[in-house]
């Protein structure tokens, strides 16, 4: 059989996303739209309201008397596990004795509505005894309180190298964490079944996960939990770890009042109880060359991990595996502190500890460049990896895809980068109060799960006899378009119109032992799976032509919703009506997952990724001396996403990630007061970025005629989490504007966010140095 020469039926063309017509029109059901059975109630958590103690007593007699409530929860009333983290189980659904942040659930209540869940949930007395409470990494480091155990990479003779280097630097640098901020809140509604089984809806980026833990929660098995979900409004990562807490109490609330119930969180408490990005400190020392070059670098990486372990000991690692980005360190000495605060716990968020190892980088590189009085982009290109030299990692991985520098070169030349730098200059030298900068960064991200048996995926598929299509898979749609890129798939290797094929809801119980969707690997997974299926029903399609026309299978053609065998021609959806009359089987699942890779976690070594995805962005912004306010101007991007399934899909995720990248950087702070309790938990307090936000110039490409080097989907790439690194040029634009400042070689001290005061901070603290 074969496939036709004809232009592609579907691939590389920019289709609308395949629930686009359903978002507009307010018609996309989510969670919370489904339509509930009879009596459902409404649950609502308690939450503590300090950072670090011991529960005296917990009063729950006012709870129970408030208008409304069924029932209240608490850890008593679970007959399972008492746990909902995933790797270590230090994550209590409900905390029995011991508070460690403020906004732990201490007990659930269940009512006839929501509003009034809520409202009872206030009402409960609880005495605390006070502990000491540990905040930041900073104070956790030095208190020795780790969640997991430190991790060092070493490569070379750092130390050796450092001394004999002619230039050293050391300094220290911090950036904040983040909140996903997802569209839709945290949701989840528990359907008790007969029999002792559970229907779950949860928006959810991980439903396997959220199934076993439901299951360990109601002492049942995975057979008797099925978990669905058809769509998120966002998720970021923030939806990976985080569902499984709330379709557990959910299904608890459930499982005490006979009922089903939904879990609906508030912004507010949905802010309060979730994790959200590690924020890092960092100390480095670093020698290098008179061109900039690094001959060593002691580079130490602390995060904020929270009370528990949760998802920080990957994310930790792979920020220790990204702190390279574009640059081969031949002698480096990376140390990686996992601490442990009373805080809550932080998670997954995209990028996966990438971004927090990127920004250190890209922090020492301008460093360098101030020292040396050289262009930022000199310094970098002089680091970046190499072909056939200087091309293997610190964790011992070859850069086989290397295309950095023509990337980097086309990006500098079409925006121009070296007279804009000539006329920012200009620009500022006549300009007292308004000073510009400007920016060129690059991005090296690998692409898979670190934890290796993650990268599997699999897929069903039903043709049924009037040769309509559905398909089914283990990932899930947050908005990126996923499922858009699979119906592309199954409508490319059958050669028919994606009109034909339907997409359902993610479930368990078609699709066992997924992986999350996450690190970026949805469309390299799920999509090889569905076309995995596809391929075996068209192999049994064509046999039966062949064999209808006398000739061989690998004769027969699939063309645009035809078959050709010989002489003989069918529509598609007759030659599957006939095939299913000549008892053809129909069906079939598909399997994948990845090659290549292998990594031995005790060394830090291997090739934890399959490929790398690459990308550069120019940042051109404003800063106002007097206020701090920054300004984005113009954003040049070219991005690499091999060859591209979808480029309108490709296209408004490295310009969404990008964005999301500069409001992690620049806007998007998360503070604690003094006693432990998240104070920006509201959209009227936690500023993300807004329509205004984005340059009124910009030029977002997509990196033409570069196929993916390994066989992924269609030589595609992932394009989830490589884009948000882009916005690292925004802060060091931000940077390079305080600079301008100051006296020449300065060293602006900016932390991230670099929110108003921020700048301020830094630009007063450039000036008063330069006097």
């Amino acid at each position: 059989m074969s496939m036709s020469n004809a232009e592609s039926i579907t691939i590389g063309r920019a289709r609308e996303h395949e629930s686009a017509h359903l978002h507009v029109s307010g018609e996309a059901r989510y969670t919370d739209d489904v339509t509930a059975p009879a009596g459902t109630l409404h649950g609502a958590f308690g939450l503590s309201r300090i950072a670090h103690g011991r529960i005296r007593s917990l009063d729950l007699a006012p709870v129970l008397a408030a208008p409304g409530v069924v029932a209240v929860v608490t850890a008593a009333d679970i007959p399972g596990e008492n746990n909902y983290g995933a790797v270590v189980h230090d994550d209590p659904i409900f905390t029995e004795a011991l508070v460690e942040y403020a906004g732990q659930p201490l007990f659930g209540v269940v009512a006839t509505s929501h509003d009034a869940a809520r409202r009872a949930a206030r009402r409960a007395r609880v005495e605390y005894e006070e502990l000491p409470a540990l905040l930041s990494a900073r104070e956790a480091l030095a208190a020795g309180s780790f969640v997991l155990p430190s991790e060092r990479i070493t490569r070379g003779e750092p130390d050796a190298r450092i001394a004999a280097a002619p230039h050293r630097l050391d300094g220290e640098y911090a950036v904040g964490g983040q909140d996903h901020f997802y569209l839709e809140g945290q949701i989840a509604l528990a359907v008790p079944q007969e029999d002792g089984c559970w229907r779950i809806l949860s928006s959810t980026q991980h439903p396997s996960e959220v199934q076993h833990v439901v299951a360990h929660a109601l002492g049942v098995t995975a057979k008797d939990v099925t978990v669905e979900m058809r769509r998120m409004g966002g998720g970021f990562g923030g939806k990976e770890s985080q569902p499984a807490l709330i379709a557990a109490a959910a299904a608890v609330m459930a499982r005490k009042t006979g009922r089903a119930v939904k879990l609906r969180l508030d912004r507010d408490d949905d802010m309060l109880l979730t994790g959200k990005r590690h924020d890092f400190w960092y100390r480095y020392e670093v020698g290098f060359g008179d061109d900039g070059r690094i001959h060593g670098a002691r580079l130490l990486l602390a995060s904020r991990c929270g009370y528990s372990v949760d998802l920080s000991g990957p994310v930790n690692d792979r920020a220790m595996f990204h702190v390279d980005n574009a640059y081969c360190l031949e002698h480096v000495d990376i140390v990686s502190h996992r601490c442990k605060t009373h805080t809550v716990s932080n998670t997954a968020f995209r990028g996966f500890g990438g971004p927090q190892g990127m920004v250190l980088i890209e922090q020492v590189m301008d460093e360098i460049a101030r020292h040396l009085g050289r262009d930022p982009l000199e310094v970098r290109r002089a680091n970046f990896y190499g072909i056939g030299e200087r091309d293997e990692t610190h964790y011992r991985m070859k850069v086989e895809d290397n295309i950095l520098e023509p990337l980097v070169q086309r990006l500098a030349t079409e925006s121009d980068y070296h007279a804009r730098r000539a006329a920012v200059a200009a620009f500022n030298a006549a300009s007292p109060v308004l000073k510009k900068g400007l920016a060129l960064t690059p991005v090296k991200f690998g692409i898979s799960f670190t934890a290796t048996h993650y990268n599997q995926a699999g897929a069903l598929l039903h043709v049924y006899n009037d040769g309509s299509v559905q398909i089914n898979h283990g990932g899930t749609e947050m908005g990126q378009g996923l499922h858009t890129k699979v119906v592309q798939v199954v409508a490319e290797e059958l050669a028919i119109d994606p009109a034909r094929i339907r997409i359902t809801a993610t479930a368990t119980d078609k699709v066992p032992n997924t992986s999350a969707t996450a690190a970026s690997s949805g469309s390299d997974l799920n999509g090889m799976a569905a076309r995995d299926a596809a391929r075996k029903i068209r192999a049994r399609l064509a046999a039966f032509a062949a064999g209808q026309a006398g000739v061989a299978a690998d004769a027969v053609v699939f063309e645009r919703d035809r078959i050709v065998a010989g002489e003989r021609e069918w529509p598609f959806a007759a030659l599957v009506k006939a095939a299913y009359l000549a008892r053809v089987q129909l069906w079939d699942s598909g399997y994948y997952r990845t090659p290549k890779i292998h990594y031995d976690r005790a060394t830090f070594s291997g090739r934890p990724f399959y490929y790398f995805a690459y990308g550069a962005a120019v940042a051109e912004v404003a800063i106002d001396t007097l206020t701090g306010e920054t300004r984005l101007l113009r954003v040049d991007i070219l991005h690499d996403v091999g060859s591209s399934l979808n480029p309108a899909l490709d296209l408004g995720q490295v310009e969404g990630g990008f964005l999301q990248g500069v409001g992690w950087l620049t806007c998007e702070e998360l503070w604690w007061n003094p006693r432990g309790e998240l104070a920006t938990h509201a959209p009227s307090t936690y500023k993300i970025p807004a329509c205004s936000d984005w340059p009124a110039e910009w030029h977002v490409a997509l990196l033409e005629r570069a196929p993916n080097r390994e066989e992924t989907i269609y030589r595609s790439k992932a394009v989830g989490e490589p884009p948000f690194m882009l916005g690292i040029a925004a802060f060091q634009a931000i940077r390079d504007a305080v600079a301008a400042c100051g006296a020449p070689g300065c060293r602006p001290p900016l932390d991230a966010p670099a929110t108003p005061e921020a700048v301020l901070r830094a630009v007063d603290a450039v000036r008063a140095a330069g006097r």
